[in-house]
């Protein structure tokens, strides 16, 4: 009666990807930090979206800002490269970008953790009446204002019917954060010390923390 899932910054489908290419046997994913809630099929279960006319702006302010490239995942996951020399078929510039009428999360990246947090907080200044920064390291997850993984998992706890107590969550980087905080929790060993601050447990591993949970 237990049910295992994913839950992840990726997109939908890299999430689905990873989770096909390696045969992962699991009940639930959820990408975009929460935003997207599917089955173990791929199959979208619900999901938050952006206003599309919000992906332009957001994308020059992180250029000006020193990102040099952007996925924006929605139905398609379009990929936008600043540099000319860098850009591979299928990939778009800001010119070449085409109308986006939602998204569900844009990512990117910056050259160390200190810039990311730097940029995570410009955005947050600048966008955070519409969006929420997350910082992955020295990736930056921004999706809607409201969302994040505690509350992609609340949408999850309503469609399969289950309460508050059944839920229990593992991770190990600061988008965990609010589904660390807000749920009974586990911070991995090699966790950032701010998630092992606020998690209410550490574990070496995923199957070390089902043995204890199931009290094998």
């Amino acid at each position: 009666g237990n049910l295992f899932g994913i839950v992840s910054g990726r997109g939908p489908s890299n999430l689905v990807d990873l989770h096909k290419t390696n045969n992962f046997e699991c009940d639930f994913l959820l990408a975009a930090n929460g935003a997207v809630v599917m089955d173990s099929e791929g199959r979208i279960l619900a999901e938050s979206r952006c206003d599309g006319k919000l992906a332009r702006p957001l994308l020059e302010f992180l250029i000006s800002q020193g990102c040099f490239w952007a996925d924006i995942h929605s139905e398609f996951k379009y990929s936008v490269e600043e540099r000319d020399d860098e850009r591979d078929d299928g990939e778009f510039t800001l010119e070449t970008l085409p109308e986006i009428p939602y998204f569900n999360q844009i990512n990117t990246s910056l050259p160390s953790f200190e810039e990311a947090a730097r940029v995570t907080d410009e955005i947050r200044n600048n966008f955070g009446d519409y969006l929420n920064p997350l910082q992955n390291g020295n990736c930056i997850d921004i999706v809607s204002a409201d969302m994040n993984k505690a509350q992609g998992l609340y949408s999850l706890l309503r469609i399969v019917g289950a309460e508050y107590e059944d839920m229990i969550t593992v991770g190990d980087n600061i988008n965990d954060t609010h589904m660390i905080a807000e749920f009974r929790s586990y911070a991995m060993e090699n966790a950032v010390q701010a998630i092992k601050d606020i998690a209410d447990y550490e574990t070496h591993g995923i199957t070390e923390l089902i043995e204890k949970e199931m009290g094998m």
